[in-house]
């Protein structure tokens, strides 16, 4: 592992620093996010790049595969390395068809957070999100029951810090009455800005906001002014993506996620790039258009 992680750190608690260049395990699973990988081997590769590369934040969940992916992180990476810390999220299980489906009835979430400490290979988690909305925004209604359920599990020992994905401001300030939140994962990038405030406040409260599809996902971000201010920095147009969330707020952690050892380098490498004032400007606008 390097010794400067890309991106820089972001302590959240005493034992939870992640590096802000994370990866993204969802992709290391077959077509859709459902069975084995078509090359085990490469899988396993990406993997310990990653960890080669200096990032210390894995993101990953029991329902990407399902259970593949966790078992590949295991075959990987296990015994894990000093520093490395893994996030891992609950609140959906898959259909033999590929389905995702809603699962949040608390002592199912339990029985998830225990089969993923199972295929991990591991005791405890270091932080496990709540999964609430879905790949396309988030849902509304109160997550008591369902928060409370996993502080219990923080409070035996078996996980130590706790987060939200799919959430909105309100859902994020219930959440902190029955224990405290360390992220937030929202689907956010260049073009899909509708969480600026959430970014804000959780810069404010130091809570990692990461950023699931920060490259547009199932429909990849395209734009003119993207490609040009790529061209003229010597990058690609993911990179600039990237780089942008970085410098969006000091709290914003990336997880990326690819199959690829040279995409994973390509992704790694943005961590670098500096975009300059006006190349900023320029991008902002890119937001609330098609992208």
């Amino acid at each position: 592992m390097t010794s400067t992680p890309p991106g820089g750190t972001l302590t959240l608690a005493d034992d939870l620093t992640l590096s802000r260049m994370g990866y993204g395990a969802m992709q290391l699973a077959g077509p859709g996010v459902f069975g084995p990988p078509k090359d085990r081997d490469q899988a396993v590769a990406v993997l310990r790049e990653a960890v080669d590369l200096g990032i210390t934040h894995i993101d990953t969940s029991d329902f990407y595969g399902p259970v593949v992916v966790n078992e590949i992180i295991k075959e990987a990476l296990h015994p894990y390395p000093a520093g490395l810390r893994i996030v891992t999220k609950v609140g959906a299980r898959r259909g033999d068809d590929g389905s995702w489906r809603p699962s949040l009835e608390p002592e199912d979430l339990k029985a998830q957070v225990r089969e993923n400490l199972l295929h991990l290979g591991l005791d405890v988690l270091d932080a496990v999100n709540l999964r609430l909305g879905t790949a396309e925004g988030t849902s509304e209604g109160s997550l008591a029951e369902q928060f409370g359920a996993l502080a219990e599990l923080r409070e035996q020992g078996l996980v130590r810090h706790l987060g939200l994905s799919g959430v909105s401001s309100a859902q994020l300030t219930e959440a902190q009455t029955i224990a405290p939140v360390v992220t937030v994962q929202n689907l956010y990038n260049i073009a899909a800005r509708q969480d600026d405030a959430l970014v804000d406040r959780c810069a404010a409260e130091n809570i990692a906001f990461a950023a699931f599809f920060p490259l547009g996902g199932f429909s990849p971000l395209q734009s003119e002014t993207l490609s040009g201010v790529a061209a003229r920095l010597g990058a690609s147009p993911q990179q600039v993506a990237l780089a942008w969330l970085l410098q969006r707020s000091a709290t914003t952690v990336l997880i990326p996620g690819t199959s690829s050892v040279a995409h994973l380098r390509e992704n790694v490498a943005a961590a670098s790039l500096e975009l300059p004032a006006d190349a900023i400007a320029r991008l902002d606008a890119i937001a609330g258009q098609e992208a």
